[in-house]
């Protein structure tokens, strides 16, 4: 079953990985200013590490002939290790001194809705369950919209 979702990982794959060194390149414009900021270097991480992780999503989809009990687990780890960096993002957002800042949820939420697809998706794969690699897909889209717009944010942050 994995097989017929070849086009959609190879599509997927090279856009993350495009999209993740274009993050890095724009973050490096205003270093700088990117690195006097606790909050902003986490959440950039956060945002290309969720990038990362539907780069290796949908690179392990594409190894021939990988049991689909072993890509769900796959993926569930992945999820578990690169889920590492929005935890990052939401404790120092949560402790951040600014109470006025109404958006806050909205921060570091969004990143959590490819993280949260990704997990289902890698437990019903790794079951056997069809519907995962719907999720898998699901969490790729999510990540790609979810990276941009935390990304988009924290730039336009730098320069305020």
């Amino acid at each position: 079953m994995i097989e017929q979702w070849t086009d959609f990982n190879v599509a997927m794959a090279g856009a993350t990985a495009a999209l993740a060194g274009l993050v890095i390149v724009a973050a490096s414009v205003n270093i700088g200013e990117v690195v006097k900021s606790e909050t902003l270097t986490a959440r950039l991480l956060a945002g290309i590490s969720t990038l990362v992780l539907a780069l290796i999503v949908s690179g392990l989809g594409l190894m021939p002939d990988l049991d689909p009990t072993w890509y769900g687990a796959l993926i569930v780890v992945a999820t578990v290790l690169l889920g590492l960096f929005q935890v990052n993002v939401a404790r120092l957002l949560a402790r951040d001194p600014d109470r006025a800042d109404r958006a806050r949820p909205l921060r570091y939420l969004l990143g959590f809705l490819p993280l949260s697809a990704y997990l289902v998706a890698g437990v019903l794969v790794w079951a056997g369950h069809p519907s995962g690699l719907y999720l898998t897909a699901a969490g790729c889209l999510l990540a790609i919209v979810a990276a941009i717009v935390i990304s988009w944010v924290a730039l336009v942050e730098v320069l305020r």
